[in-house]
């Protein structure tokens, strides 16, 4: 989809059809960030972390909540690579 620049004071903008902003669930503000040479719009979540207790819950019911690291592991040690 091609949309025009338009000028607003000293800045520039674009206007976001109504139908794009429904489907992405975008209200009053967005999270902008640059990937490259790339903008992404992304909606604001208002609650992130609802629900971790359940979703925490269902990796201890099922065996997924094992260490990544094991705790013996020492991190400081000279050849560890992140």
């Amino acid at each position: 989809m091609v949309i025009n620049i338009v000028k607003i004071g000293n800045s520039k903008g674009i206007r976001l059809p109504k139908t794009i902003l429904e489907q992405c669930n975008i209200n009053n503000k967005v999270d902008l960030e640059i990937e490259g040479k790339k903008i992404v719009i992304k909606p604001i979540i208002k609650n992130p972390r609802q629900n971790w207790d359940k979703h925490f819950q269902n990796m201890h019911n099922n065996n997924e909540d094992n260490l990544i690291i094991d705790d013996t592991v020492d991190l400081n040690m000279d050849d560890w690579e992140w």
